[in-house]
């Protein structure tokens, strides 16, 4: 037997039930840049939640800063609780996006995380705000 089939795969009705939970979960940069560079940002907030030195050095654009670390009832309650608040970090190897859009979460926001961070939105060559230079991702870290 091949390694790859060593698990058999899901039924087609248990895969459609997997996949369509994991998109309500994640968005990717393709589809954010096209939703932002058509205007199209109702029902949604894209939220940074690294440090504030990480935000100000490389931020994607129209986002705003939310420390998964400072998220509390009251640091949130400004918050509009009908928005999806989608949440980024560095890339894949930090977990920052994570663990703010669990802290969102359990404070009653609908959440999702940008697949990838903002090392794969740069890759991409999408737009970034902030002082960094030439928007290059090699600059870009953790800082959570």
């Amino acid at each position: 037997m091949t390694r790859t089939l060593a698990f058999p795969a899901a039924t087609p009705e248990a895969a459609v039930t997997y996949f369509a939970a994991e998109l309500g979960f994640e968005v990717d940069p393709d589809d954010l840049v096209q939703d932002l560079e058509a205007g199209r940002t109702d029902g949604y907030v894209v939220v940074e939640t690294r440090a504030p030195e990480a935000f100000a050095h490389a931020r994607m654009p129209g986002a705003i800063n939310l420390p998964y670390r400072d998220m509390t009832v009251e640091s949130t309650n400004h918050l509009d609780r009908d928005l999806v608040y989608v949440c980024y970090c560095e890339s894949t190897v930090c977990n920052a996006a994570t663990k703010g859009a669990l802290k969102l979460a359990e404070l009653g926001f609908k959440v999702k995380r940008l697949s990838g961070g903002i090392t794969a939105w740069i890759a991409a060559g999408y737009p970034v705000e902030g002082d960094i230079e030439g928007g290059k991702a090699g600059g870009i870290r953790c800082a959570c």
